[in-house]
């Protein structure tokens, strides 16, 4: 049975209570407060819902995850880092780029970033919970992508390309730099071919969990500034 949230309680469901039909649903309802949203990614949950639906919390099993030892970077994709045909930064447009991410895309009629998601996590990032990596091809704005920092954990939320590649060359900066930084996982939610690409792979909500319990107040020493 579908567990709803109340305004008044950021209390989220245990994990265990997730459907298995559709995979991963937790909980309904509640609202985005910032609050809320860090509880959320605490928990173990995140939310995705169209335009009409109430707030969808989700837990998947299995989660797709990427440890940054794994990180996969093909020969093609090495080269195109090492010629230096994009620039890369974080934080320096977080609005832009969520923005970007919530833009139409050719496979889907709608977006799950809507307008009070993005005003969301656009407070998160003010907060400094949430980042964003910038990709630039001779100043244009050409990828990019975003989530949120806790602990030693990265929580990537979405992605965008409008150049070949230029998605992969922010993630595998951001990826470099945040193994640098000390962290140990980076939670990719739900599996894809581009990330599996990556060396991204899956593991049982039960073993995400445990990462959590152990990260998740972790301090590491990571700079924003690039």
């Amino acid at each position: 049975m579908l567990i709803w949230l109340t305004r008044d309680s950021l209390t989220f469901p245990p994990l265990t209570k997730a459907l298995q039909e559709p995979n991963g649903l937790l909980a309904a309802g509640g609202d985005l407060s910032p609050e809320r949203l860090v509880q959320a990614y605490r928990h173990g949950c995140f939310p995705w819902f169209q335009d009409g639906q109430p707030i969808l919390w989700w837990s998947p099993d299995p989660r797709t995850v990427l440890f940054p030892d794994e990180l996969h970077v093909s020969r093609s994709l090495a080269k195109l880092i090492r010629q230096q045909r994009y620039q890369v930064s974080f934080d320096t447009d977080f609005e832009t780029v969520i923005a970007a991410c919530a833009a139409p895309r050719d496979y889907t009629d709608g977006t799950w970033i809507t307008d009070p998601m993005r005003a969301a996590y656009c407070e998160l990032h003010r907060r400094g919970f949430a980042h964003s990596v910038e990709v630039h091809e001779n100043g244009e704005l050409v990828g990019g992508l975003y989530g949120l920092a806790m602990g030693r954990l990265f929580f990537g939320e979405s992605m965008f390309s409008r150049a070949d590649n230029a998605s992969k060359v922010g993630f595998v900066t951001l990826v470099e730099h945040l193994r640098a930084a000390g962290f140990v996982l980076i939670d990719c939610q739900m599996p894809t071919n581009h990330l599996h690409s990556l060396g991204a792979r899956s593991i049982s909500r039960a073993s995400f969990a445990e990462h959590l319990e152990r990260h998740l107040d972790q301090a590491v020493d990571v700079c924003w500034v690039r």
